[in-house]
């Protein structure tokens, strides 16, 4: 938790330099410097606005949980200009976080605007990312619709119109670091830049993490997902060893350089079909055509016959879809809290697992602000996070 604080503020104090320099720098520069400085600008702005969601989601509160508004909870230190070494700082709400952060997605859309456009770069933020980051802070926010208008923006803009949908074909999205041809935007990870032991990769190779029995019962024989769940070597049904999936990074076969791929299209077409459900202006119809087109990641579904005919039943399987599509992109928390679902806990066991903890009110649930942060003493307040685990 001290790392994900720490760096995530690094990220969003850098990118309040990055904006303010640009800014003071931008009435006495050339047309071409100006286009530079706004693609700067717009880049800072997405970062900033992506990093103070993480933070939000992981230090308070879920904004909405299945319609219940928790706005007014303490929420994060905003960091709208550079904030100098020894300030008094306070917190902001959960909603006065959540404007922060679409106030910064909209101003990165306006600068790459202004600068007639992005790199074209998977690796460095553009405009199909940042539509990206809004249809999902939406989603978090219940506004269906306009969820559902930027995750068209995010399809739009990337050109993407359908999915992989063999073996063959889903297993080449994890080739090398720039190989999903599917993803907006991707940390850049290479065989030299890399987290090595601390990696993605290596959580889910060396150190024995796995698909959980629950998550691989979900996919059915013929589904192309199931084409990257390969077993490491000395693997063995009560110690199973994980060959990294998402993170295989198989060109190499080394799992420390999987790629972080962190907005994709799938999930775009995930929101679009679960927010045509919950909107007033949406409909059946539209959320089973978005959805069809994730869920023939399944060769046994091939039209929208194959999909559940009633809004409860889909809407369920949306549920259980987000599980198997976005399974190791960091998704899944999130889903369980705003859906206030009961989750089991602290898993042990294998390959028959048992849990410490079961029917967990998942939906409270916050991690401690860092220590270090609380005793300072410059204004941060430690949350309720120790009344929110299970008991």
């Amino acid at each position: 938790m001290r790392y994900i604080w720490e760096y995530g503020y690094k990220v969003v104090d850098n990118a309040a330099r990055v904006i303010a320099a640009s800014e003071n720098l931008y009435e006495e520069s050339s047309e071409a410097e100006k286009v530079q400085l706004n693609r700067c600008m717009a880049e800072a702005y997405a970062l900033r606005g992506y990093a103070q969601l993480m933070l939000v989601n992981i230090y308070a509160h879920q904004i909405k949980v299945n319609g219940t508004d928790y706005s007014s909870t303490p929420g994060i230190v905003l960091v709208k200009e550079p904030i100098e070494a020894l300030t008094q700082v306070s917190h902001s709400t959960v909603g006065e976080s959540y404007d922060a952060i679409l106030s910064d997605l909209n101003n990165a859309l306006t600068h790459f605007s202004a600068a007639g456009g992005d790199r074209g770069s998977l690796v460095y933020f553009n405009q199909a990312s940042v539509h990206g980051l809004l249809a999902r802070t939406y989603l978090y926010m219940e506004n269906w619709d306009k969820a559902m208008e930027h995750a068209q923006s995010a399809l739009t803009n990337a050109g993407i119109t359908t999915l992989a949908y063999t073996d063959e074909a889903y297993k080449a999205l994890y080739y090398n670091g720039t190989s999903n041809s599917e993803s907006m935007f991707a940390l850049a990870i290479t065989d030299s830049q890399n987290w090595s032991a601390n990696s993605c990769g290596t959580l889910w190779s060396t150190y024995n993490f796995s698909p959980s029995p629950y998550l691989l019962s979900l996919y059915d024989a013929n589904d192309c997902r199931t084409s990257i769940f390969e077993d490491g070597s000395g693997s063995t049904e009560t110690v199973p060893v994980f060959n990294g999936g998402k993170f295989a990074h198989f060109e190499s076969k080394n799992s420390a350089y999987g790629t972080n791929y962190i907005v994709n299209a799938s999930e775009m077409f995930l929101i679009i079909a679960e927010c045509n459900l919950k909107s007033s202006s949406g409909s059946l119809g539209n959320a089973q055509n978005a959805f069809l087109t994730v869920a023939r990641r399944n060769a046994s579904i091939v039209s929208i016959s194959d999909l559940p005919s009633t809004q409860d039943m889909l809407m369920a399987f949306i549920k259980d879809e987000r599980a198997r599509e976005l399974f190791q992109e960091g998704h899944r928390l999130y889903d369980l809290r705003r859906w206030d679902e009961s989750a089991n806990v602290y898993a042990y066991g294998s390959p028959d697992v048992a849990f410490t903890f079961n029917n967990y009110k998942i939906s409270d649930l916050v991690f401690p602000i860092p220590s270090a942060e609380i005793t300072s003493g410059f204004g941060v307040d430690q949350n309720d996070w120790s009344n929110t685990l299970p008991k």
